[in-house]
């Protein structure tokens, strides 16, 4: 009788994934949000790639992500070689692992010089001690020294969801003290600002965040971190790592949803929530989306690809 109504149970969990899987999608109206789309890389995941122009257009804007063991050869001989393949490109200059300010104006030289870099993404880096004079990205911009090499555009982090390494209350009393220091700043510099934000699952946290800063003044634009397509794991271990918040909950309900659980995870659903809500929120200053393609660079440049071309397919 058990093992009944064990099978029963199976049965109707896979007619409930056929229905599921057989649910005609919505209409992925987010079109315009990927037009200007930029994704993040590394040194040792573009080596993966044999060229960037097969699978992502040209003139793309891709972020070199510098995780502490990478040396500077590595990242500038990647942002030539971006360059050279036709793409815009933005390395991160992580403050706690960058020595002084002669090693940061080195990086800023070699970045200029050999790869032809004017973009920036600033922040203090995913390490607990600083390596050396600094310890954040407002230090960085103090220095001045990228509006002495003619830097065009810098941007900064940003966290809807909180960063418990610099708000140890839990609070965003910090965070928020940085960006409204960053706003300041942008006011003096030469150089375009924006923020980039960490990747989060829902929208809701996102444009409550956006709507909260830009009513105190905050009014740089938004680049919304999303996460690409990968197996349901690997977020779920990535997300941890990087401290993403409560919407961390989208994923832990999915994983305990025997219809999604062996489905690999993609960003439609976040993208579609943030293009209907964004009209909803006018003074959200959400302006393009990056993707952090946890599932792999080809992976998540395919998805791309795929609905880019069926919104122009359904236009």
């Amino acid at each position: 009788m058990a093992g009944g109504k064990i099978l029963i149970g199976v049965q109707m969990a896979l007619l409930k994934f056929k229905k599921t899987a057989n649910k005609p999608k919505s209409s992925n109206d987010f079109s315009g949000l990927l037009q200007n789309f930029s994704l993040e890389v590394m040194p040792r995941t573009a080596e993966k790639i044999a060229n960037f122009s097969e699978i992502l257009p040209t003139n793309t804007l891709i972020y070199i992500a510098h995780i502490d063991g990478t040396s500077i050869d590595e990242m500038v001989g990647t942002a030539a070689r971006l360059r050279d393949e036709g793409f815009k490109v933005m390395p991160h200059f992580p403050a706690r692992i960058i020595k002084d300010k002669s090693t940061l104006a080195d990086w800023i030289d070699r970045y200029t010089s050999e790869a032809g870099v004017k973009q920036a993404l600033l922040l203090a880096g995913g390490v607990d001690e600083p390596s050396g004079d600094f310890e954040s990205s407002m230090q960085l911009l103090e220095t001045e020294l990228f509006d002495k090499f003619g830097f065009t555009d810098l941007n900064v982090a940003g966290h809807p969801e909180g960063n418990k390494d610099i708000d140890l209350d839990n609070t965003s009393k910090n965070v928020d003290m940085a960006l409204e220091w960053k706003q300041k700043f942008s006011e003096r510099t030469n150089a375009s600002m924006g923020i980039t934000t960490q990747f989060a699952f829902e929208s809701n946290p996102i444009f409550e965040w956006a709507n909260r800063i830009q009513a105190s003044g905050i009014n740089l634009p938004i680049n919304v971190g999303v996460a690409g397509p990968a197996k349901l794991q690997t977020l779920i271990k990535f997300a941890i790592a990087c401290g993403v918040g409560p919407s961390l909950k989208v994923l832990q309900k999915r994983a305990m949803d025997i219809t999604k659980l062996l489905l690999p995870y993609d960003p439609t659903d976040v993208l579609n929530e943030l293009a209907i809500g964004k009209p909803q929120n006018p003074n959200a200053n959400i302006s393009n989306i990056h993707f952090f393609p946890l599932g792999g660079i080809k992976a998540n440049a395919e998805w791309i690809s795929n609905n880019l071309t069926k919104k122009i397919m359904s236009a």
